[in-house]
């Protein structure tokens, strides 16, 4: 099996999570789209837990180039960017208990220290989540920029 395979098996499970949810993502349906063997995700991924964790970790990827234009006022709104153009992929990196996995260990190795620092990151986590929910007006907007 080419060495893409597995790449090809992330980028259609983070296709369908983005278009249908969560639930339309499994191993099944994602070889399937991709075109390999039903079996072919299982050289990959032992079960769907792990398919899900590969989508995760690559957010976390995601979020961190995004969040590498520097500054803090840069790093936050990129946070807020990236979960706001990517809301299901956000919510599926912090479903899986994020603060146990070394996923998100090797995420936090990577947020710059200031943005690490806990209390504004409990609260960037928290708005992000009011923002996500419709819980905020246009005030936060007007105070980022």
């Amino acid at each position: 099996m080419p060495d893409g395979t597995r790449q090809r098996l992330i980028a259609r499970a983070l296709a369908l999570l983005a278009d249908e949810g969560v639930e339309a993502v499994t191993l099944r349906r994602v070889a399937r789209d991709v075109g390999v063997s039903h079996g072919a995700p299982l050289r990959h991924f032992p079960n769907r837990a792990a398919l899900l964790s590969a989508m995760a970790a690559t957010g976390f990827s995601m979020l961190s180039e995004r969040m590498a234009a520097g500054g803090l006022r840069a790093t936050c709104q990129s946070y807020m960017d990236f979960a706001r153009a990517e809301p299901a992929l956000y919510a599926l990196m912090f479903q899986l208990d994020p603060m146990n996995t070394t996923v998100f260990g090797q995420f936090r190795a990577r947020v710059p220290a200031e943005v690490a620092a806990a209390p504004l990151w409990a609260s960037l986590y928290g708005l992000v989540h009011m923002r996500l929910a419709d819980s905020l007006d246009d005030m936060l907007d007007v105070h980022l920029h």
